[in-house]
């Protein structure tokens, strides 16, 4: 049975040998990429699926976590800033429940309240172009996303 969970310690339990991290920013238009090293110390930033029919996106999503020995998916969860749920959040539920099912793996969703806005704070101080910026952002949010929860999964393999 695949899960959805906000517990990062019931997260890391599903996934007692460790392995590859998907890290997703679900939009809507587009669904930044991620992926975790096996051993949880870094994210990468991907690349930018360009949203289509939610079948397809479910699949292409399917096809990288199998190319890629990905062994669970780490999901921005879209909160209100006083950590409610709205429309958006549930939507961004319901994807992560459809991206369970359809990988068979397990699913984190994570507080990315700030993560976009961390992201581009970055990309401003690098100086990047408003375009490249536009071009990156949400790769680079499911990096920031990813991240988090990776310093998160740190802790509980340390009981800190």
């Amino acid at each position: 049975m695949t899960s959805v969970t906000t517990d990062a310690e019931l997260f890391a339990g599903l996934l007692p040998d460790g392995g590859r991290l998907l890290g997703l920013d679900i939009g809507t238009r587009t669904i930044g990429l991620a992926t975790a090293s096996a051993d949880w110390r870094f994210a990468t930033a991907r690349d930018t699926l360009k949203r289509s029919k939610p079948s397809a996106d479910m699949a292409a999503i399917a096809a990288l976590a199998d190319a890629e020995g990905i062994t669970g998916l780490v999901i921005g969860l879209p909160l209100s800033m006083d950590g409610s749920d709205s429309e958006r959040t549930q939507s961004v539920r319901a994807q992560a429940r459809n991206l369970a099912k359809a990988t068979g793996r397990p699913v984190l969703l994570w507080d990315e309240r700030w993560s976009t806005v961390a992201v581009e704070r970055a990309m401003l101080e690098a100086d990047l172009s408003r375009a490249k910026r536009a071009d990156r952002v949400d790769a680079l949010a499911a990096a920031h996303i990813l991240e988090g929860a990776l310093a998160r999964l740190a802790r509980i393999g340390t009981g800190a």
